[in-house]
């Protein structure tokens, strides 16, 4: 909330309020910076689909491309589910510090790694070489994210951010169903490890399962 001061000859300013010494920012302002990294790393990923040179065999060399296509559309929705529960996130969260903001820059930074960990990942599949670590590689991307996402959380229910109307109950419940991504996505990793095709499964499923609604939205 942003304070008002109004001065003698009637003149309204406005004054942001502080806590602990440190300014509190605009959740707008966090929230419009964060849908531009959103927006630019989902649109990155279609670059890394080059189109076939090969044009007397194009639907040969089209349907060779699934690799790309696979990457693409798992790390599309991976991007827009981290986008999707960052709002519902936010929702909750009335108040932004720099402890947060700083946290949040990281889980920006993480999501604008995801276009490259998606190209390598397309990339081994393709040849056939590396598949393990390209897996790996993409878990670790997923893994970190989860890790800032519930950083997020729990800094903003220690600090105090949080709305304060919110139920208890419902803080706790979003608080377990954030904590059980990057648990999973590391068991998905390490499957993947060795079985490359079954880890990039359950990193698919995952995504699936968190599109699914979180807390107070059902």
């Amino acid at each position: 909330m942003t304070d008002v001061t109004v001065a003698p000859d009637g003149d309204a300013t406005l004054r942001r309020p502080e806590r602990r010494g440190l300014p509190l920012l605009r959740v707008g302002r966090l929230e419009a910076f964060s849908d531009g990294v959103f927006a630019i790393a989902i649109t990155l990923l279609v670059i890394e689909i080059r189109p076939p040179e090969d044009t007397a065999h194009l639907a040969h060399e089209l349907a060779k491309l699934w690799p790309s296509y696979l990457a693409y559309v798992d790390s599309f929705l991976l991007i827009g589910l981290v986008w999707a529960n960052h709002h519902v996130m936010f929702d909750h969260i009335r108040r932004v510090d720099r402890p947060l903001t700083f946290l949040n820059t990281l889980l920006l930074m993480d999501v604008a790694f995801i276009p490259f960990a998606a190209a390598v990942l397309a990339s081994a599949f393709r040849s056939g070489e590396g598949r393990g670590t390209a897996v790996v590689l993409y878990g670790v991307v997923l893994v970190v994210g989860g890790i800032f996402f519930n950083a997020i959380w729990e800094v903003a229910r220690r600090r105090a951010l949080i709305d304060p109307s919110m139920a208890p109950a419902t803080v706790h419940r979003i608080r377990r169903r954030f904590f059980l991504g990057p648990c999973m996505y590391a068991v998905a990793a390490t499957v993947g490890a060795f079985a490359p095709f079954v880890g990039f499964a359950g990193y698919a499923a995952l995504i699936l399962f968190y599109w699914l609604p979180v807390g107070s939205e059902g």
